[in-house]
């Protein structure tokens, strides 16, 4: 039996723990907050969403250039296998109409209830409110304990499960990156993903328009086309049709300063049978109630028209049609890191070998959100979360048996 140090007390920490007591090692768990996994409990505010149910073979491209580095954890660890485990923890699931796995509770608490009782049952230690800081000078785990005075643990093997950087006062904060850079790791700077962004609203526009929703849209940028929901804030857009361009619009922005996104209204329709819709009489009609009535737009999109013309509207069917299905809008920002769903960046994937071990820290293994992947909202941070949990798990079982 050996003693295993996991630091960080999220989904991939707690599911590498399960995974290595059940196997007969004795497992400790670090955490700096007061109590574990609470961005996980935050997640679960709106509806857990665990994972998605999608045929798997798209489900992989998700995760964009990580695909590769991810595959195989992802399928020793299925969407199916995720359902099994929140099923065996006796929360019962179900695939919503999006494709979208939930609990039947919709909550994230009664879930990690059962998980922590399992994991209590299995001897698993959990030590709140120690900070990680690094190593001594022995070689040994360091930790600022409750009362601000030094923890020293030795471990046969330590798991560095401590989130990204979003949303740092649940837990998340970024603080391991200068240690391990200190160590020689590489590590790609952190930054927002599933991010809302900042658009230059006039005052009058964001006033009457903040708070509604712009349904069934689809937002282009740079040939990446999504389609979904956005919402309408103060100072620009947020929704899953937004968060899923982060990547394209973060790499817009480092390069121009800006991103030029464009937003088609009525994705369900092409330009030539929107035109036609419009090729009728005004009559006394306002022009909004003539958008409203012939396009089906409603009037949040019609402010957004005339906020990105400058209320200088084309009056002709083809060119009305044609803004309809292609309203451009300059980026300024994403939101900050700190207001970010989830981080991009994390440690650079060639620093981890096929176990999840670093290369230049051997017996430290890394997993989560860590690590640079990123993926759109929709169950596939959690997934992907788990999966690698779980193949940190069984990477060290696999290191500390060769020794």
């Amino acid at each position: 039996m050996s003693d295993i140090v996991i630091i960080g007390a999220g989904p991939a920490g707690l599911i590498a723990a399960e995974r290595l007591a059940a196997a007969g090692h004795a497992v400790s768990i670090y955490e700096r907050m007061p109590s574990p996994a609470r961005k996980f409990l935050m997640a679960g505010r709106g509806g857990l969403n665990l994972s998605h149910g999608e045929a798997f073979e798209r489900f992989l491209t998700r995760y964009g250039p990580a695909e590769a580095f991810l595959e195989s954890a992802l399928r020793a660890f299925t969407p199916g296998d995720l359902v099994a485990w929140a099923e065996g923890l006796g929360e019962k699931t179900f695939v919503g109409s999006s494709g979208r796995i939930f609990p039947e509770s919709f909550k994230a608490s009664p879930l990690l209830r059962a998980w922590l009782a399992r994991l209590a049952g299995l001897g698993v230690t959990l030590h709140i409110r120690h900070c990680w800081t690094g190593w001594d000078g022995e070689g040994r785990l360091a930790f600022q304990g409750p009362d601000g005075g030094l923890v020293h643990r030795k471990a046969a093997a330590t798991l560095l499960a401590l989130g990204g950087a979003s949303w740092p006062r649940l837990g998340a904060d970024g603080g391991w990156v200068p240690l391990l850079r200190g160590r020689g790791v590489a590590i790609t700077d952190l930054a927002p993903a599933n991010s809302g962004v900042e658009i230059g609203w006039s005052r009058a526009y964001a006033e009457k328009s903040a708070g509604e929703p712009l349904k069934r849209i689809a937002v282009t940028l740079a040939g990446a086309t999504r389609r979904g929901e956005a919402v309408v804030t103060e100072r620009g857009l947020e929704g899953g049709v937004v968060y899923a361009l982060s990547p394209v619009i973060r790499s817009s922005i480092a390069m121009h300063g800006h991103a030029e996104i464009a937003i088609d209204l009525r994705p369900d329709l092409d330009e030539a049978a929107l035109a036609r819709l419009l090729d009728r009489p005004q009559a006394s009609q306002s022009l909004s109630t003539y958008l409203r009535k012939a396009a089906k737009l409603a009037p949040v999109a019609i402010g957004l028209l005339r906020e990105a013309t400058g209320n200088a509207l084309p009056r002709e069917a083809a060119a009305l049609a044609r803004l309809i299905k292609h309203v451009p809008l300059r980026v300024t920002a994403q939101r900050s890191l700190e207001r970010a769903i989830s981080t991009a960046g994390g440690v650079a994937l060639e620093e981890i070998d096929s176990q999840f071990m670093l290369r230049k820290a051997p017996s430290v293994f890394v997993a989560g959100e860590m690590l640079d992947w990123e993926a759109p909202t929709g169950g596939y941070l959690l997934q992907a979360c788990f999966a690698t949990g779980v193949a940190a798990a069984r990477g060290i079982e696999t290191w500390l048996a060769a020794r």
